[in-house]
């Protein structure tokens, strides 16, 4: 049988990749400096390569020290869910639970989800992660996150379970000459520039299936790092771009210097959701809780019953 480090041998490997510092990863870990640097050690003469380069001014983690961190993290989250699952199996939903979600839904829908989901179910603890939809499908596909609350997923080995669809809505300055417009079509687009948010982000995929429709151009030298960003340079005469439902509903005013137009020709939405490794050990919570957000979504209109 091939060498199989324990659990807590892994705990040791991925306290010291995260920190970077055996002295720090010894108390994370609970265990004194030389109970773990043996342990770190015996791992390495097992699998025959060295983890980490320690040098005088830095522990470094090697490519063979990566790729066993990216195991001992999922095996660990596995397990923890495992065990949790295990011990509520008969209790409602509960615990702690680590949810990311990208900022441009989050903070629009969380608001109405929370403070029924805690009525419902107040022994839950959830601990809220903002970042691209990318790096979150990464992050929970790697165990750094249980689920994840957003657009539908591209990677794969996560299920996805829908709770709403929203609209789309262009955004353009309100002196453009389509602004007279409540709506367009995409030809009407043509040679005009669109600001979109950066790399990860599902939206960017929006704009540039909407650049290959109309004829319209990416503005190439610039990606937004945030919704709030791309509005403001709308409202400037810098480009048009696309925004979502609820960010509208949330942030734009009638006296902003951006109109929000629909595209009658051009039929795409976001759908929206939770998302979760595939047959994880919490599966029925994340089901759970997933229903629950689907109240939410109705009442904000956006749900499964509101339109799809």
């Amino acid at each position: 049988m091939p060498y199989r480090p324990s659990l807590r041998q892994l705990e040791y490997v991925l306290a010291v990749h995260d920190l970077q510092h055996f002295g720090r990863a010894a108390d994370r870990c609970g265990v004194s400096q030389p109970t773990l640097s043996v342990q770190v050690a015996q791992i390495e003469q097992s699998v025959g390569v060295p983890l980490f380069e320690r040098t005088s001014a830095a522990v470094v983690t090697t490519p063979a020290g990566e790729m066993l961190a990216r195991t001992a993290r999922l095996v660990l989250a596995t397990v923890d869910e495992t065990l949790n699952e295990l011990a509520r199996q008969t209790a409602a939903l509960g615990g702690t639970m680590r949810l990311g979600t990208p900022p441009t839904f989050g903070p629009y829908f969380l608001p109405h989800l929370l403070p029924g989901l805690h009525e419902r179910y107040p022994d839950l603890q959830l601990y809220i992660r903002e970042d691209s939809p990318a790096a979150l499908e990464a992050s929970v596909a790697e165990g750094a996150l249980d689920c994840s609350l957003g657009p539908a997923p591209e990677r794969p080995g996560l299920t996805f379970r829908r709770i709403g669809v929203e609209a789309i809505y262009l955004g353009v300055p309100a002196d453009h000459p389509l602004a007279r417009r409540a709506s367009v079509k995409a030809a009407m687009l043509k040679g005009e520039r669109l600001l979109t948010l950066g790399r990860g982000h599902r939206l960017l995929e929006n704009v540039r299936h909407l650049a290959e429709l109309s004829g319209a151009r990416i503005v190439e030298d610039f990606e937004g790092t945030s919704l709030d960003a791309i509005r403001q340079m709308v409202s400037i005469g810098m480009g048009l771009s696309l925004f979502p439902e609820l960010y509208a509903r949330a942030e734009f005013r009638e006296t902003d210097n951006v109109k929000l137009l629909r595209i009658e020709d051009w039929n795409e939405r976001r759908e929206v959701g939770f998302s979760w490794r595939d047959k994880s050990g919490r599966e029925r919570h994340y089901r759970t809780l997933a229903e629950t957000a689907v109240i939410a979504a109705q009442q904000l209109g956006i749900g499964e019953e509101s339109g799809l």
